[in-house]
């Protein structure tokens, strides 16, 4: 349940939980069905593992990260800039290796979708936090 006194907007509020859960689904897909996912942008399937299903914990968490900041913005701002960090350093990783032809460029609806469209939005939020201390 929301809190009445909290500083966010119910648009932002929305984009919490939609972020959150679906970091979660998209780490614990990482984690299970990684194959598909090299499978589905024409990579070769890593002989090891464990690199692919760790990001997928980890995006994971930031998934629980993003449902704490929903439910109490001022006292988890700093988990949203974190997950704002890593949304912005993350596709600059991936944008190296798109360019030097490492990835496909598939890789940039992946991106987009997954991270860049939230570069702004989290950017807000976390201002609209800052304000309310």
């Amino acid at each position: 349940m929301e809190k009445t006194d909290s500083p966010l907007s119910p648009w932002m509020h929305g984009l919490l939980k939609f972020a959150g859960v679906y970091n979660i689904v998209a780490g614990l897909s990482m984690m299970i069905l990684y194959h598909e996912g090299f499978k589905a942008l024409g990579l070769p399937k890593p002989e090891f593992n464990m690199p692919i299903q760790l990001v997928g914990v980890l995006v994971a968490i930031f998934g629980v990260g993003y449902l704490m900041v929903d439910r109490n913005p001022v006292e988890n701002r700093n988990v949203l800039l974190l997950g704002l960090l890593s949304k912005f350093l993350g596709p600059m990783l991936a944008f190296f290796y798109v360019a030097n032809g490492v990835l496909p460029v598939v890789m940039l609806v992946v991106l987009f979708f997954a991270d860049i469209i939230y570069w702004v939005p989290f950017w807000l939020i976390y201002q609209r936090i800052g304000k309310s201390n």
